[in-house]
C-alpha cells in the first residue's frame, strides 16, 4: 500500500519538477534511522508486526481519492522547511518528519492507517480550492490557513497558532500571488490554533481604524479562554501525553497529530472580534463576499460555526468535518462534548447547503470537490458520531458499563471502510467511554468502584499477593514476550505504584506501553502511551511545546475568572485560620465584586458590594491587567497610587502566603520526578512553553 501513497504524497512538498525527480528527491533528504532514538527502546515485536500486517490487509488502501484530493491544486512550496519565532528559535520545523517520505518504506512501529494519515499531513505550500478565490496555505501549523479573494483584499480564516507562522504564511502567498490587504479575519472556532496568530495577518491599528473586521461566533471570547483557566495547569500537563510533546520525531517517536504536525511554538495573540456571528443563520457581505454563517455551538469547540459561500457553492466545514473522527472526550481533558449534536450539526449543514454544495474545505486536513464526493464525507461522519451516541447508550441500557464499553463498542464495517470515519484524533476507545460519562458519570453502579482506593494504596497488597515483585517482574516479561501487553500492563502497572523507585519494573512497563503505542491508530493514544514509556525511562524532561498565553490572552480573561483561578489556587488546608469579606472593584469598566474566605473557601460574586467588609479594594482594570500576566503586583500599585483602599491590607499578604504556584511537571507515572526534573528549577525548555493558564486545546 505504502509505495502509492508515498509517492503521491511526495507531490505535497514539491512543485515543478517530474513525479520520479521529486520522489528521487525526497528519498535522498529523507534517509530514515533505523536505529531507535532512545538506547533502552525496542523495535515492534513479532506480535506488532503481525497486528499491523493484518491492518495493511483489512484497511481500504485501494481508495486513494485521498491522496488525489490532498495533492489537487497545489501552487508552490517555500524553498525553507522551518519557520523562525520572534526570539530567535524554531517556531515550527517540518522537515523534522521527513522520514515519513521515503518512497517504499513500511513503518512497522506505526500502525499502517496512522502512516498514511501522516503522509497526508506533510502538505506543505500554497494550495487554490476554487481559482482565483480561494486558497489555503498547509503545513505551516497544526490547522489550515484559508485566504479568501474579495474585492480588494484578503478575508482569512484561522490564522493558525502563533503570530510567526500566520505571518509567514501571508507573506508566501503575497509573493506568489501578488501583495492584498486582509479585509477581515474570520475565527471559525474558540481553540487557540484557530486565532491565536492573528495578528501575523493583521495589527490592532487597522481593525481600530475599521480597515479590517473581526469576526467569530457567539460566545467566542469567553470559550477562548475560559475552557482552560480552571484546569490550566493539569490540561497542560496533560498535553504533554495526548500531542507527545516529550517525544522526538522518529518512526518510534512522533509522527503526526492527527489533524496536523504539531501545534507551532510561537508568540500567541489575540484581538477581540468587531463582528459576532449570533444567529443561527446569518448572512454577511465582506468586501463583495457573500458568506451565510452556521452557528455549531456544542460541536467540536463550544463557541464554532461553519461557513457557506452561496455566490460559488463553496462549504467551510471549520473543524467539524475533517479527515478524521474527532475528540467526544480530549485526552488533554476538557468537558465531554455531545455527540449527537455533533451529528445533528452535520445533518443540518447537509440540509441547508448540501444540495448545492461543489466544493467543502476546512481548517484541518484537505478540501472535497464534487456534490457526490461531499456528500458522502458529510453523511459519514453524521452517521459515525450519530452511532457513537446511539449505539453506546443502546449498550449502556443493556447493562455495559464505563469500564466495559471501550471492549464492547465497535464500529459498523461500512464506517470502518470509509477513510473519514477512521478513529485518528478521537478514538472509540475513550469516545466510547466518553458518551457513557456524558450522561450517567464514572460510576459503573458497583460498590467497589465507588470510593476505591488510589492506585499508590491499594498496589502493595497486590504486589503482597502476588509473590512480590520479583513474581511480577517474572510473569510480566512471559506476558511481553508472549505479545499479551495489555495483561502484561495490568500488574506492572500494579508494582510501579507499589513500588516507584523499581527502575526494572518502569523499564518493562515502559518496554510494553511502547508496543501498544506501536499499534494504535490514533495519536492521541500512541503519543499517550509513548510519552509514559520515555519518562518512565528518562524521569520528567522539559516539553517544547507553544505558549498559550500571553498579554492578549490574559486581557482577553473576565475579572471573575481571574478571581475564581484565585480560588482555585488557594490552599485550604492553610487558609482554616483565615476568614474575611473584601469588596473589589474596578471602575473604568464599571465590575464589582464581593470576596469571602469562610470554611476554608474563597467564594466570589459580581454585582454586589457588601457592607461593614474587612477590605475596600478599587483598581482599575487596565492596571489588574498587569498583576493578572504578573509584571506587577497589588502591593506596587497602591504604592504609586494606581490601587485605592480602605480597611485591612494585610488581608492581601495573608491571602498569598497561602496561595499555591502549581507544579506544571506533576508526576504522572509514579517515580518519574528525580533530582532536577523541571519543576525543580532545571527548566530547559525554549522560551514559548505552556503557561499556567492556557494550555493548547483541540
Amino acid at each position: 500500500m505504502n509505495k502509492l501513497t508515498v509517492s503521491l504524497a511526495t507531490l505535497l512538498v514539491l512543485g515543478g519538477c517530474s513525479e520520479s525527480e521529486q520522489i528521487e528527491t525526497l528519498a535522498s533528504n529523507a534517509q530514515v534511522d533505523s536505529a531507535h532514538y532512545h538506547s533502552m527502546g525496542k523495535s515492534p515485536s513479532e506480535f506488532t508486526r503481525d497486528i499491523q500486517a493484518q491492518h495493511r490487509a483489512l484497511l481500504p488502501f485501494a481508495d486513494t481519492r485521498d491522496i488525489e484530493e490532498n495533492t489537487r491544486g497545489f501552487l508552490a512550496a517555500p524553498d525553507y522547511r522551518q519557520i523562525m519565532n520572534d526570539k530567535g528559535g524554531v517556531a515550527w520545523d517540518m522537515g523534522k518528519y521527513d522520514f515519513l517520505l521515503e518512497e517504499g518504506q513500511e513503518f512497522d512501529s506505526i500502525h499502517p492507517s496512522l502512516q498514511r494519515q501522516a503522509i497526508l499531513n506533510m502538505a506543505y505550500g500554497l494550495y487554490e480550492v476554487m481559482p482565483d478565490k480561494i486558497y489555503q496555505v498547509r503545513g505551516f501549523d497544526l490547522a489550515n490557513i484559508t485566504f479568501i479573494k474579495s474585492d480588494t483584499g484578503w478575508i482569512v480564516f484561522d490564522p493558525l497558532t502563533a503570530e510567526e507562522t500566520a505571518r509567514a504564511a501571508l507573506q508566501f502567498i503575497n509573493e506568489q500571488l501578488g501583495e492584498r490587504p486582509v479585509v477581515a479575519v474570520v475565527y471559525s472556532h474558540s481553540h487557540i490554533d484557530h486565532f491565536a496568530g492573528v495578528k501575523g495577518v493583521a495589527t490592532v491599528a487597522d481593525v481600530n481604524a475599521g480597515k479590517t473586521e473581526i469576526i467569530a461566533p457567539s460566545g467566542f471570547m469567553t470559550h477562548a479562554v475560559a475552557e482552560n483557566v480552571y484546569a490550566g495547569t493539569a490540561m497542560m500537563r496533560r498535553s504533554n501525553y495526548q500531542y507527545g510533546q516529550v517525544l522526538p520525531a522518529s518512526p518510534f517517536g512522533h509522527v503526526d497529530s492527527s489533524i496536523g504536525k504539531n501545534a507551532a511554538s510561537g508568540n500567541p495573540t489575540l484581538i477581540p472580534p468587531t463582528i459576532t456571528i449570533s444567529d443561527n443563520i446569518e448572512e454577511l457581505e465582506i468586501d463583495g463576499v457573500k458568506m451565510v454563517f452556521q452557528n455549531t455551538p456544542g460541536t467540536e469547540a463550544p463557541s464554532e460555526m461553519n461557513t457557506y459561500f452561496p455566490e460559488w457553492n463553496a462549504f467551510w466545514a471549520a473543524e467539524n468535518i475533517t479527515a478524521t473522527i474527532h475528540n467526544i472526550y480530549t485526552l488533554r481533558g476538557a468537558l465531554v462534548r455531545d455527540a449527537l449534536a455533533w451529528s445533528q450539526e452535520i445533518n443540518r449543514a447537509i440540509y441547508l447547503f448540501g444540495g448545492e454544495v461543489d466544493v467543502m474545505f476546512a481548517s484541518h486536513s484537505w478540501p472535497r470537490w464534487g456534490n457526490e464526493r461531499i456528500l458522502e464525507v458529510m453523511r459519514a461522519q453524521r452517521d459515525m458520531y450519530a452511532h457513537l451516541n446511539n449505539q453506546v447508550l443502546h449498550l449502556a441500557n443493556s447493562g455495559v458499563t464505563i469500564n466495559e464499553i471501550h471492549n464492547v463498542y465497535k464500529v459498523p464495517t461500512s464506517l470502518q471502510q470509509q477513510w473519514a470515519t477512521r478513529f485518528y484524533h478521537g478514538s472509540e476507545f475513550h469516545n466510547s467511554r466518553a458518551v457513557i460519562n456524558r450522561y450517567l458519570g464514572y460510576w459503573d453502579a458497583n460498590p467497589a468502584t465507588l470510593t476505591p482506593l488510589s492506585p499508590a494504596d491499594s498496589a502493595p497488597l497486590y504486589v503482597e499477593m502476588m509473590g512480590g515483585s520479583a513474581n511480577i517482574i517474572n510473569k510480566g516479561q512471559e506476558l511481553y514476550n508472549n505479545g499479551e501487553y495489555l495483561l502484561g500492563m495490568e500488574i506492572l502497572n500494579k508494582l510501579v505504584y507499589a513500588e516507584p523507585n523499581n527502575q526494572p519494573a518502569k523499564n518493562l512497563l515502559a518496554d510494553t506501553f511502547e508496543q501498544l503505542g506501536y499499534q494504535y491508530e490514533s495519536p492521541s493514544v500512541r503519543n499517550s502511551y509513548l510519552a509514559a514509556a520515555k519518562e518512565l525511562r528518562d524521569g520528567i524532561q522539559p516539553a517544547a511545546t507553544s505558549k498559550s498565553s500571553g498579554p492578549d490572552l490574559i486581557q482577553a480573561m473576565s475579572t471573575q475568572m481571574f478571581l475564581e483561578f484565585l480560588a482555585i489556587r488557594l490552599d485550604s488546608e492553610k487558609a482554616e485560620d483565615l476568614s474575611f469579606t473584601m469588596n473589589f472593584s474596578t471602575p473604568d469598566n464599571g465590575e464589582m465584586f464581593v470576596l469571602e474566605l469562610s470554611n476554608a473557601t474563597l467564594t466570589i460574586i459580581e454585582g454586589f458590594a457588601a457592607d461593614n467588609v474587612d477590605l475596600d479594594l478599587t483598581v482599575q482594570r487596565s492596571e489588574l491587567e498587569k498583576v493578572m500576566m504578573g509584571v506587577e503586583s497589588f502591593q506596587s500599585l497602591i504604592e504609586d497610587g494606581r490601587a485605592t483602599y480602605t480597611g485591612d491590607l494585610s488581608i492581601l499578604t495573608k491571602l498569598a502566603e497561602r496561595m499555591v504556584d502549581f507544579d506544571p511537571y506533576f508526576e504522572i507515572m509514579p517515580g518519574t520526578k528525580g533530582a532536577g526534573y523541571p519543576g525543580q528549577g532545571d527548566d530547559s525548555s525554549n522560551d514559548y512553553e505552556h503557561e499556567v493558564m492556557l494550555p493548547a486545546s483541540e
